[in-house]
């Protein structure tokens, strides 16, 4: 095989497979991917060309546009099972595109490593909420929370998630699971927001990075069209059977290999801030 092909089958190998398993993960956890799809486009994006210090930026806003398709096809696969609350995602809804709008502005003024420093910590602190069990199963209501605490956690839930092309899926959960749900239907519901905080945070990436110089080949401002044509067509083939997976394991288990799956991709973006 030549050198040029070779160049060539390497990204496409592994944002194939990326997207297998970021789709498969959205199913299973509820999460839009990213925390799979930024590490995978950190690894690729250098094959790609342009200049380094703006792979982070590309990393995320690419991100955001693959978890629209995956996470409206995992919600259609929770919804059928009768898992997804709707009247939350309609009373999140305008809050997070809110703060969604806010963590794009905010992305195109901080530097790219600052960003990488950002998911790992977060990710990492995200993680004892599923391992520690006394926080894991702690209720603190049994109904979800009211107007002014709504419109904090769902806006400040759509600045953080856009920052780091994330579909807040983790978040979510976690206060979802802490106002008396079940984290099979938190995971389902899940699902939802990370739609809703992927779509206009794909569109802000593209206009902010329009016309930005040294971007990677393909790119449309800050989203990389054929990394997200690739692993989107992925994750959608995948998301159900991890919907299926989801619903199949009981709550315990489920939580804790969660838990240590933010903790390896916390390890594994705290090495690419190092290296970046």
């Amino acid at each position: 095989m030549a050198a040029s092909q070779t160049v060539w089958l390497i990204p496409l190998i592994a944002l194939l497979c990326a997207g297998l398993i970021a789709g498969f993960a959205a199913g299973i956890f509820g999460i839009g991917g990213g925390f799979i799809v930024v590490p995978a486009l950190m690894l690729v994006l250098p094959l790609l060309g342009g200049d380094k210090h703006q792979y982070a930026h590309v990393a995320i806003g690419t991100s955001a546009a693959t978890i629209i398709l995956t996470s409206l096809r995992s919600l259609r696969s929770h919804a059928k099972r009768g898992a997804v609350e709707f009247e939350i995602l309609r009373a999140w809804a305008p809050w997070l595109i809110f703060g969604d709008a806010v963590g794009v502005v905010l992305a195109g003024h901080v530097d790219g490593h600052v960003l990488l420093l950002i998911f790992a910590i977060g990710v990492l602190l995200m993680s004892l909420n599923f391992l520690v069990p006394r926080l894991s199963d702690h209720v603190i209501s049994d109904s979800m929370p009211g107007l002014a605490p709504r419109v904090a956690i769902a806006g400040g839930l759509g600045t953080f998630s856009s920052l780091l092309g994330i579909g807040g899926g983790t978040i979510a959960i976690m206060v979802m699971t802490l106002h008396g749900r079940s984290i099979h239907r938190a995971i389902a519901t899940a699902s939802g927001i990370g739609a809703l905080i992927a779509i206009p945070s794909a569109i802000g990436f593209a206009i902010i990075g329009f016309r930005e110089p040294g971007l990677p080949w393909g790119s449309l401002g800050y989203v990389n069209v054929p990394a997200t044509i690739i692993i989107a067509s992925m994750s959608v083939l995948t998301a159900p059977l991890g919907v299926a997976a989801a619903h199949s394991l009981p709550a315990g288990p489920l939580k804790r290999v969660f838990g240590l799956y933010l903790i390896f991709i916390s390890i594994v973006m705290l090495r690419n801030a190092m290296k970046f």
